[in-house]
């Protein structure tokens, strides 16, 4: 009888790191690894950034290379959806028809990019969550569709490029489009650029950065687009044009843009999961030790799990925590398949314990020269202090408080050993006043 293996569905940071854990940690049965992409695992945060900017290619952002995926012995299936799972008997179905009865899951499916209705049928309408995302903007904005000239952004000239959306992915990109030499507007439905994630003194600071770069930045909410007819001629489809602001028709409620990127947020990849079993509210909803069900656990941005130092459940999209909590799902996963019989793990070791996952949360943002670092929770926060708030030096360091405890810290600007100070005040929720003196301390050591 053929051994059942262990799945991990998402061939994605999050994924990855679970299916090298496995292994590192002792399963020896069938590995297989599903991801919905064609590609190899690849980073993602460069999407925005290095990769739209022209200054990486694809390659190098792989995770790990064919030769260094072999040792791992994986069944390998790219280009291939999780379309269901029978949460009982723990079979997966794979493409609408294939089962694939396991031993135990790891669930890494991520998110999606959320859109405007209309906005697919469009040519110059963009989304940027996968590398073939990023690939066909970068091509919009460094191509135009004919070969770059030298000295210009594009073969095209520039771009006029409305961004709807003002969150961390709107901002990155819009970074990138400007030092390219595009036209960028930026629209979003907050007053102030990430403010939702970062707060307002941090967002305005980011706002004046923008703004001196030659990026408009505009509130308000969309209405959908203008574009070009189509034409049967030449088998083209319809062009964007505008963006068409929802205020009633107004001067200025047409946005002119030949090429729109939609970055209002995006929804964990949770739609083929249809068992009653599961709760996949905002997410896979996960214990403390990320598991969803008995043999299932989830990891990265897909997983919203009991956070035992916060005590709420959380789900984070940051590329950090993708990894961290790929491993620890895995690690429990296989805790859990050894304390319930015999597993592939049977190397004449005791089996491990699982341990909650209490990450301290870590996220960057790179735009321009500055980059933004943060630990903690910084988005839902009831009381945010900006100790430090330098414009003309550009540097900031910002403090989030919840009900009475210090949850958050961000800086930027600062010098590398004072913003990893940082992290220690946070990693488990201080009293509000201990935290100040804290970040004090920390901040006056130079």
């Amino acid at each position: 009888m053929t051994a059942r293996p262990i799945a991990v569905v998402g061939a994605s940071a999050a994924g990855l790191a679970a299916a090298e854990t496995l292994r590192r940690s002792g399963w020896r049965g069938p590995l297989t690894l599903i991801g919905e992409e064609s590609h190899l695992p690849y980073d993602r945060p460069p999407l925005s950034k290095q990769l739209l900017h022209g200054a990486w290619e694809p390659e190098k952002l792989r995770l790990r290379t064919e030769e260094q995926l072999a040792p791992l012995d994986l069944d390998l299936r790219l280009g291939t959806r999780a379309t269901g799972l029978d949460v009982a008997t723990r079979t997966l179905t794979l493409d609408g028809t294939e089962r694939l009865a396991c031993a135990g899951i790891v669930i890494a499916t991520g998110v999606a990019a959320r859109t405007l209705p209309g906005a697919d049928r469009l040519t110059g309408v963009h989304t940027l969550r996968t590398l073939d995302d990023a690939l066909a903007l970068r091509d919009r904005l460094i191509n135009g569709g004919t070969p770059a000239s030298e000295g210009v952004a594009g073969g095209g000239g520039p771009r006029q490029l409305v961004i709807v959306g003002n969150g961390v992915l709107g901002c990155e990109a819009a970074a990138v489009a400007r030092e390219l030499g595009h036209e960028v507007t930026v629209v979003g439905i907050e007053e102030t650029p990430m403010a939702a994630a970062v707060g307002t003194d941090v967002g305005t600071l980011l706002a004046e950065e923008h703004r001196a770069r030659g990026v408009r930045l505009l509130t308000g909410a969309v209405d959908g687009f203008d574009s070009t007819p189509a034409d049967p001629a030449d088998g083209s489809g319809p062009q964007v044009t505008a963006v068409r602001l929802a205020d009633g028709g107004t001067p200025g409620s047409r946005l002119p843009a030949d090429t729109v990127l939609v970055a209002i947020g995006s929804r964990p990849a949770v739609d083929w999961l249809t068992d009653p079993a599961l709760d996949t509210t905002d997410g896979l909803r996960c214990d403390a030790y990320c598991a969803a069900a008995p043999g299932i656990y989830a990891a990265g941005d897909v997983a919203r799990w009991n956070h035992p130092a916060h005590g709420r459940p959380l789900r984070f999209e940051h590329r950090m925590n993708a990894t961290e909590q790929g491993m620890a799902a895995a690690r429990n996963l296989l805790a859990e398949l050894a304390a319930d019989g015999p597993t592939g793990t049977e190397d004449g070791t005791p089996a491990q314990e699982r341990r909650p996952f209490a990450p301290v949360p870590y996220f960057w943002s790179d735009q321009y020269d500055l980059k933004i670092q943060a630990y903690g929770l910084t988005a839902g926060a009831d009381r945010v202090e900006t100790p430090v708030r330098d414009r003309a030096g550009r540097r900031i360091l910002a403090l989030y408080g919840r009900e009475g405890r210090a949850v958050g810290v961000l800086a930027a600007g600062l010098p590398p050993r004072q913003i990893r100070a940082l992290r220690a005040v946070v990693a488990d929720p201080l009293p509000w006043e201990e935290a100040r003196e804290r970040i004090a301390a920390a901040t006056a050591a130079g």
